[in-house]
């Protein structure tokens, strides 16, 4: 609106004065100043007031004081006598008149025929007459704009464009609104006065002299503004007046601003109001309004904003009129002018050679980037990134320029530093275009190999782990296995937003980064020689050498080049803590797949080296549970679960892939059975269970490779045994723990249990004491406890005893169950055996679990003792399955391995084997089944005892009546043999139920016919036979039909 650009608008000054009506600064303003407020203050005089009090009849008087010398005021108190009443009447027929007979016509009821044009009529009029002209002429353009559908107009109008009556036109439409706002909603004349000339100039005045409506005319002027202003004159006048409104009231402005964002129209004048308001503040080093604005415009959640801001920035790109009256242009100007304030002022304007830098390493040619201006670069840099990634900004020549010297100065070793010089490298690599020069090709060439060189001072200096040397090293990895997604990832991800980057785009850089900076094997020999992050958790954030490590696993670089990987691994894994960072688990995974899969088909052996025994045993040094466990170990938790996790995975990895390795004829070392027996894995699993929050996903990891390769750690009861353990009850166990109990030695128990059977005290008090610890306190009385298990099946041992040893059993089962396993079977062995000195291994009862039943004969009429080798039992056939199905992967390459005489298919060796190994299972069950049955059968003393007691009850029954025989009726109901035929009950309802096969099996290899009340009645599970008793009875042989 360059028409306003010769009048007087309200100031700010005034406007304020109007809004507090404070009477002393309106008494301060000019003549011109005050002729514009004249309307609303004439009204204020003469109205009568709601505000009664005394300070306001004061103001009132100063008003009427300030207005007496006015001699405009004269024409509009003339103007408030009119009857108001009638010309509001009058003007309701007219627009009924225009309604009936369109919108073109001549006719008005309140206005006669006219004689002379609109201004000529205006100066002969008296006030009534002036009223009804303007009003006229105002209804007929508010008719015309809410008939023309949103399309603009701009109506020539004499009353409103003759220089001469301006103010007097002023005058009678500010009385008018005042006077029939029911007639002429203020929004409304708004609209219609942008559609004539000056309209911005009377909507300031109508507005100045209703200050409450500010905010309303605003939001009404916007919700009915365009969505795009630049793009039409209506849309530019609307932003125009409304510059000007806010001009008049610079503290609403941002307010403004927000109605802008909130309704999406408008851009232009979000952006201009924001101009002005970074003109009107302080210039300081702290980030501008402006910066911040249009940032979180293209940068904030609302996807609608950041679409609506980025068509603004499209189509004013398109408009040839990109002069100084475009916003937009404007607005690059000012974010221009900004970054050049911050650029290092003094610059050396020749490429110095490496050479030169290298002879002067204290003096440098670039002047660094202050620090105080770190921050307000990165914002800009950030902000331009969005500007041309999602808005489409095209950069002109010198805006390239600038962003160039800018990304490529140096800053301060801070972490605002480290974050700069990876914003300015991520922008480099999603905005190649800026480079556009040989000499600005070199320039970026030389910032990179900086980057490479100053990588180690910045992290030390700055105290920021995550460097962008590491950054660096990362893409150079992306860049040599052609992983262009994986860099553009990596650059959305650092820049912190979502920008389209053509692969096409980064060949240059690809081609800069593999041949001149980092060729594949600079990456891989400098890889190696990163040191590991000290404590790596997930709380170090950013991209650190195990990513970078990570990938060139992925991509098989170190084998191709023939780096030894397997350090540097191990030493990272034991420099970790909780919580969990999230890449260690993949760095494993891949790391074991490239142990164990080739880089090539053509070079089989490259491949990395495993872990050594020797450093996998390191780890858990002094894991041997008490009080003191924590001050022996030299590794967290965390590694140790690592390097538990590497060797499941490595053994079930290894397994998974014989076939393949055998039909490469490779085959990579197995981790022996002497090293997974000295790795406490259930006292391990029992500590993640405790921190699964912070280990993420490895604890379900765990249990996992738990239950497919160690079944029998994975028994149910033993679980529920464990919730009892370190349940509430355990607490309250522990308050009761006196100092006494913790100075019991391994000795004292030892001594204890050789004076057995004879005194039992000393024993029972220790037992009792032991039973307040917790699971890991009890392991270094474990061997003792065992090796003197044979003890307890000494006649005279009290039952307190064995049910106390029970239940320590028990305990140190959820903590080493596989260790106390072995010790308990050799302890239990008969006493001939013990004097040979035969000791059997794991290994062994893996592969015989009937073994355990092989035990000393004595054990079977001790029921604490029977439930503990039941427990071994059920753990050994579970293991023994697990040995057998990992024995048939491991000599897979028999299977691929041709016959020369084999004319049955290819299928049938997998087949034969897989059914023999069925079969040899069904038969260790069987066979334990039957041992088991054959426990529960009472021994001839034990017959011979239940004759003479039974006939003693008859006996007694005869004479003494019913009562007297329920202490003799009770031992025979609760003796030993009931107990353990219980308790094999038990199990054996268990194995059925796992393998209902089992059960067939059983009674078609039949079982001695008195014990068949015994298993109708005591185990559950037999109702199964139902399904074959038909099959049963058809047997031939008599014997087998029961």
């Amino acid at each position: 609106m360059a028409e306003c650009s010769g009048l007087q608008f309200v100031s700010p000054y005034a406007f304020e004065a109007m809004q507090k009506v404070d009477v002393v600064r309106l008494a301060a303003l000019s003549d011109p100043e005050l002729r514009l407020l004249l309307p609303c203050l004439v009204r204020m005089a003469l109205c009568a007031p709601a505000d009664q009090s005394q300070s306001w009849a004061q103001d009132k008087k100063l008003i009427l004081r300030l207005l007496s010398g006015v001699e405009a005021v004269n024409s509009i108190v003339a103007l408030l006598s009119v009857d108001f009443h009638a010309l509001e009447q009058d003007a309701s027929k007219e627009q009924q008149l225009r309604h009936k007979l369109g919108g073109g016509s001549g006719e008005s009821v309140l206005v006669s025929q006219l004689q002379h044009g609109l201004t000529l009529e205006f100066e002969h009029s008296d006030s009534p007459r002036r009223l009804r002209l303007v009003l006229s002429e105002l209804l007929a353009i508010m008719n015309k704009v809410s008939e023309s559908n949103g399309e603009f107009f701009l109506k020539s109008s004499e009353l409103f464009e003759s220089p001469v009556y301006l103010e007097e036109a002023a005058d009678v439409l500010c009385i008018l609104q005042a006077e029939l706002p029911s007639l002429l909603p203020i929004v409304d004349v708004a609209e219609a006065l942008l559609h004539v000339k000056n309209g911005a100039w009377f909507l300031c005045l109508l507005v100045a002299n209703v200050p409450d409506s500010f905010s309303e005319v605003c939001r009404g002027l916007i919700k009915n503004g365009e969505r795009q202003d630049e793009d039409s004159v209506g849309g530019r006048r609307r932003t125009e007046a409304l510059r000007h409104l806010c001009k008049m009231n610079p503290s609403q402005a941002l307010r403004v601003r927000g109605m802008v964002v909130e309704e999406c129209h408008l851009p232009g004048l979000g952006v201009a109001l924001t101009l002005d308001h970074t003109k009107n503040e302080s210039s300081d080093d702290g980030v501008s309004d402006l910066v911040c604005f249009v940032s979180g415009l293209l940068l904030g959640t609302n996807a609608k904003v950041r679409t609506w801001f980025g068509t603004f920035i499209r189509n004013g790109q398109q408009r040839k009129r990109d002069n100084i009256s475009s916003v937009l242009w404007q607005m690059r100007r000012q974010l221009l002018l900004e970054l050049m304030g911050i650029l290092p002022t003094v610059r050396s304007t020749h490429i110095v050679e490496e050479a030169d830098v290298d002879t002067e390493p204290n003096v440098s040619v670039y002047s660094g980037l202050k620090e105080e201006h770190v921050v307000k670069a990165s914002a800009l840099l950030r902000l331009y990134c969005a500007l041309m990634g999602i808005a489409g900004l095209k950069p002109t020549d010198e805006e390239a320029e600038q962003l160039l010297q800018l990304m490529t100065s140096r800053p301060p070793a801070t972490p605002a530093g480290v974050r700069f010089v990876s914003l300015s490298f991520c922008m480099l690599l999603a905005f190649s275009t800026l480079v556009s020069t040989p000499e600005q090709e070199q320039l970026m060439v030389m910032w990179l190999s900086w980057m490479i060189k100053e990588e180690a001072y910045f992290e030390s200096i700055s105290g920021v782990s995550a460097s962008f040397g590491e950054m660096l090293l990362l893409v150079a990895m992306y860049f040599h296995s052609n992983q262009l997604s994986a860099i553009i990832d990596l650059v959305c991800s650092t820049l912190g937003m979502k920008i389209v980057i053509k692969p096409s785009s980064l060949s240059r850089m690809k081609t800069i980064f593999t041949q001149e900076i980092f060729t594949e094997q600079v990456v891989t020999a400098h890889a190696v020689r990163v040191p590991v992050t000290g404590n790596l958790s997930a709380n170090i954030t950013g991209f650190l050498p195990i990513h970078c490590i990570y990938q060139l696993l992925k991509s098989r670089s170190f084998t191709k080049h023939k780096v030894s990987i397997k350090d540097w691994i191990y030493r990272q894994l034991c420099e970790t803590t909780t919580p969990l960072h999230p890449q260690l688990l993949p760095l494993i995974d891949v790391y074991i797949n490239s142990i164990l899969t080739p880089a090539s088909k053509s070079n089989p052996e490259a491949t990395n080296q495993p872990v050594t025994e020797q450093e996998i045993l390191n780890v858990f040094q002094g894991l041997t549970g008490g009080e003191n466990t924590r001050l022996t170990q030299r590794y967290s938790i965390t590694t140790q679960l690592l390097v538990l996790y590497y060797v499941l995975s490595y053994e079930e990895a290894l397994l998974a892939s014989t076939k393949i390795l055998a039909a490469m004829q490779r085959k990579p070392k197995s981790y022996s059975s002497a090293l997974m027996d000295q790795i406490p894995i259930k006292y391990l699993i029992r500590q993640a269970q405790g921190l699964q929050q912070e280990l993420g996903g490895l604890h379900s990891a765990l249990l996992r490779l738990l239950a497919t390769n160690y079944p029998h750690l994975c028994i149910v009861d033993d679980w529920i045994c464990e919730e009892q353990i370190t349940g509430t009850d355990a607490l309250l166990r522990r308050m009761l723990l006196t100092n006494i109990a913790k100075n019991h030695s391994p000795k004292q128990l030892q001594e204890a249990f050789a004076m057995l059977p004879g005194n039992h005290t000393q024993l029972m008090q220790i037992l009792e004491h032991l039973t307040l610890l917790s699971a890991a306190e009890l392991i270094p009385y474990a061997e003792v406890l065992t090796s003197n298990m044979n003890r307890l099946l000494n006649a005279g041992v009290p039952r307190g005893i064995l049910q106390t040893v029970n239940k320590l059993w028990m305990v140190l089962n959820t903590v080493m169950p596989r260790r106390l396993w072995v010790m308990t079977v050799n302890a239990l062995q008969p006493s001939v055996k013990i004097v040979r000195q035969q000791k059997y291994t794991q290994n062994d009862l893996m592969i015989d679990p009937l073994i355990v039943l092989r035990c000393d004969q004595r054990v079977h009429r001790s029921p604490p003792l029977m439930d503990i080798t039941l427990h071994m039992l059920n753990g050994y056939l579970l293991a023994s399955k697990a040995y057998l199905n990992s024995h048939l992967k491991e000599t897979a390459e028999q299977d691929i391995r041709p016959s020369q005489n084999n004319a049955m298919g290819p299928e049938a060796p997998e087949v034969t084997r897989e059914e023999l190994k069925n079969a040899l299972l069904a038969a260790q069950d069987s066979a334990a089944v039957q041992i088991l049955l054959e426990i529960c059968l009472p021994t001839e003393e034990e017959k011979s005892h239940s004759s003479n007691t039974h006939s003693l009850l008859k006996s007694v029954r005869g004479t003494t009546g019913p009562k007297s025989p329920e202490p003799e009726e009770e031992d025979s109901l609760l003796c030993n043999l009931r107990e353990v035929q219980c308790l094999i009950c038990c199990l054996l309802h268990q194995m059925y139920i796992a393998d209902p096969n089992i059960v067939k099996l059983v009674h078609f290899q039949g079982y001695p016919c008195e014990l068949l009340a015994l298993t109708v009645a005591g185990i559950p599970s037999m109702h199964i036979c139902l399904d074959f008793i038909p099959e049963l009875i058809a047997q031939p042989e008599l014997e087998k039909q029961f």
